[in-house]
């Protein structure tokens, strides 16, 4: 049993929630720690009888070796909850915190439903000291919730140190963020060092010390939301270079690598897409937003509320650009969707970017035939949100990204999977039904070569070509001319292309110059100017 001292020893650890983050954080503790036992348990009987068997709820690269290693050894995972609480010296949380039905506030709280009542089952099972961990991603100052309800029903003589520990995992390299993590960040208020040490005891048997960092509990709480605001912020702030430079010409992958060379930039994160998704970023963008809110902070809010818009606004441009670019509409045309979960790596499909793109391609009257190797069945279906009765026949799942392409005219590419890359794309041409489009909606693919096969391919960030070259002559002109024929139109000198509302401008011309113009460069483009 542990006591409120440096030099305690642990033997026994309780994880609350056996789910994305509970489960592997537990097998690797569990490996690293071989005399100390981890007991991983939930409410739910299905999911842990999944940990027990050979296909895991959870899909990261190299758990399945561990949870094998380590399971009936000093690795349990059981519904008996009460008796793992009871035996426990740390207790870690690891349950789903989603936000709540939003009310006239922007961003939408994290439900702490589950927390309170994990905090009263803890309060009213326990008979020693033990130290709460908070693994789950929570609002600022959760800690004092948490710590006023196990004062206020805790048995007599019992006491409870109050930490947090947030995790900083990614879905799809879990495991080595676990093994080999950036920093372990362990929160408490004054008078928890002890605890603190006690924690940092079981991190210390695999993590350098210089890379585990105490600090104070609002401060770690915050810190979590704070890293997932800014790496998502990174994400919109490229994709939204990715609309400029399909609208001037320019390449994304280039813009990014001339941003990312910068040392104070950095490279990751700025990989051009079609939004990101997963169960963190939008959640904890959410919470982070509400809580500025609830503080009057509002232009902070404000602030955050964008980066969310501005990934809602990336996927929307992303079928509209599927629909502008198939000649005939979208009605009755089958496409193949490849790629469900929220990125490559993991069979995470939550608020993936694939959800809100399905279904405005289902809305268009489109038959989806979808393909991921990690995504079930079942999930794809419960996550599309349209009527599936109105829309049953024109869905299909897949098992074979060849059997989702054979017969269909359009592919979407919509998680970065590398078995997409393998694909026989001259074999998948022959296939299809022509004109054959590809809309690669993480610029995995090589666009030339696809193009070379016969593919019309346009990707996020850079421009779709036109199979058309025109050359127009430039005649002296100081004032505004418009030739309805040709869409053009020169303002003092200055040669731009009218397409529908867009404007973009071609290039300034010297006097009576003769300007061949390559109109693969200007499909869609925006104004940019009215005068040189």
């Amino acid at each position: 049993m542990v006591s409120r001292n440096r030099d305690a020893v642990v033997s026994n650890v309780c994880c609350i929630g056996a789910g994305y983050v509970g489960g592997p954080t537990s097998a690797v503790m569990a490996l690293k720690c071989p005399k100390v036992q981890f007991t991983v348990v939930d409410i739910d009987s299905k999911r842990i009888a999944a940990w027990n068997s050979d296909h895991l709820p959870v899909y990261e690269a190299g758990l399945d070796d561990i949870v094998r290693a380590r399971r009936g050894v000093n690795l349990i995972f059981s519904t008996e909850i009460d008796t793992a609480i009871y035996d426990a010296d740390i207790i870690m949380i690891a349950i789903n915190t989603p936000p709540m039905e939003k009310d006239n506030k922007l961003g939408a709280a994290a439900d702490l439903r589950g927390i309170e009542q994990c905090m009263r089952r803890i309060a009213k099972v326990a008979r020693h000291y033990k130290i709460i961990v908070e693994k789950s991603t929570v609002p600022c100052r959760t800690g004092d919730f948490i710590s006023n309800i196990l004062r206020q029903n805790s048995q007599p003589g019992v006491n409870f140190d109050v930490l947090s520990n947030p995790e900083f995992l990614s879905e799809g390299s879990a495991i080595r963020d676990l093994l080999y993590p950036d920093r372990v960040i362990i929160g408490g208020l004054v008078g928890t060092e002890g605890a603190q040490e006690v924690l940092k005891s079981i991190y210390s048997r695999w993590v350098p010390e210089d890379c585990i960092i105490t600090m104070g509990l609002w401060s770690s709480e915050l810190a979590k939301l704070a890293s997932n605001a800014l790496l998502a912020q990174r994400v919109s702030s490229i994709n939204s270079i990715s609309a400029v430079c399909e609208a001037v010409g320019a390449d994304i992958n280039e813009v990014s690598r001339g941003c990312g060379l910068d040392a104070r930039i950095g490279s990751q994160f700025l990989q051009a897409s079609v939004g990101f998704g997963g169960a963190c970023f939008h959640k904890d963008i959410q919470s982070l937003i509400w809580l500025s809110e609830s503080l009057g902070l509002h232009d902070v809010a404000e602030y955050w509320d964008q980066v969310l818009k501005m990934n809602e606004s990336q996927m929307s441009r992303f079928v509209q650009r599927v629909i502008n670019e198939v000649e005939g509409g979208l009605e009755n045309i089958r496409i193949a969707v490849l790629g469900f979960a929220f990125k490559s790596g993991t069979g995470d499909a939550r608020n993936t970017p694939a959800t809100h793109i399905c279904d405005q391609l289902l809305r268009q009257g489109a038959s989806l035939f979808i393909y991921d190797p990690k995504v079930p069945d079942e999930q794809i279906r419960n996550n599309l949100t349209v009527e599936l009765d109105n829309h049953k026949s024109q869905l299909h799942i897949c098992h074979d990204a060849y059997n989702a392409i054979a017969g269909s005219q359009v592919i979407v590419i919509l998680t970065a999977w590398d078995e997409f890359q393998a694909i026989d794309w001259s074999k998948a041409h022959s296939q299809m039904i022509q004109p054959a489009y590809v809309f690669d909606g993480h610029r995995i693919l090589d666009g030339s070569f696809l193009k070379q096969l016969g593919f019309h391919y346009a990707s996020v960030g850079i421009l779709c070509g036109l199979d058309q070259t025109t050359n127009i002559i430039m005649q002296s002109c100081q004032e505004r001319i418009f030739s309805e024929d040709e869409g053009v139109e020169v303002v003092d000198l200055g040669l731009y292309l009218i397409r529908g509302d867009n404007i973009a401008i071609i290039g300034l011309l010297d006097e009576k110059e003769d300007a061949e113009i390559d109109l693969e460069n200007l499909q869609a483009a925006p104004l940019l100017a009215l005068k040189h």
